[in-house]
């Protein structure tokens, strides 16, 4: 007979894995140019990684998660195989959302995923008026002003 976790043992198993994550994990969160056919644009690596040489701890973080693969990593002579999880974009703000409230080391670069994701952006095809965008640009300048305190 299985036992479904109740909520609070989820909120357990993130703390686990956040802390595991803050200690062990690698956040990327950044732009770069790049070159197509058509022009360069500005893209964004936006990944999530835990490198361990214990395969069960790996895969256990995996299991708490939800989402992402695991993988060995091979290494060089003289090093242990590496067992790697890895999740990319939306699975990586899902994850971050997940981690927000139990991180510490890595809070600031989750805090960018997070925002990355769920900030409201003008573009052409959504700015229908000139007081929406006003609205918008003091909002934006707002918050900025908030975070440089």
């Amino acid at each position: 007979m299985s036992v479904e976790p109740t909520s609070y043992d989820r909120k357990l198993n993130f703390a686990y894995a956040a802390g595991l994550f803050d200690g062990e994990g690698c956040i990327t969160y950044k732009k770069y140019k790049e070159k197509k056919s058509s022009g360069v644009y500005d893209c964004w690596r936006i990944s999530m990684e835990v490198a361990m040489t214990d395969e069960a701890t790996v895969r256990i973080f995996h299991e708490i998660v939800g989402v992402g693969t695991v993988n060995k990593k091979p290494r060089k002579n003289g090093h242990k195989m590496q067992w790697r999880w890895r999740c990319v974009f939306r699975d990586a703000f899902k994850t971050c959302l997940n981690f927000f409230e139990f991180s510490h080391t890595k809070l600031d670069k989750i805090s960018q995923v997070i925002n990355h994701y769920t900030t409201h952006k003008p573009t052409p095809e959504n700015i229908i008026d000139l007081e929406y965008y006003k609205m918008f640009m003091a909002k934006k300048n707002k918050k900025e002003i908030y975070e440089t305190k």
